[in-house]
């Protein structure tokens, strides 16, 4: 089992994030999060409070969402 490190820092609605892989930030309230994490990648978190239910969807790239192209042939 490997060691990890993670500390979150709250500044009102920004929060910093540090941990063993880098320095990721993110913004926003209880309901929506927009989150930009150390290896680069971002995300919208939307979570309906007291619940425990939430909805993640990752902010990369256009062509990283899009359908496969078909082949021409």
């Amino acid at each position: 089992m490997g060691w990890g490190y993670r500390k979150s820092i709250k500044m009102g609605p920004f929060r910093i994030n540090l941990s063993k892989s880098g320095v990721g930030h993110s913004v926003g309230g209880r309901g929506a999060r927009y989150t930009r994490t150390a290896d680069g990648r971002r995300e919208m978190t939307f979570r309906i409070p007291g619940t425990g239910l939430s909805w993640r969807r990752p902010m990369g790239r256009r062509s990283d969402r899009r359908r496969p192209r078909r082949r021409r042939g």
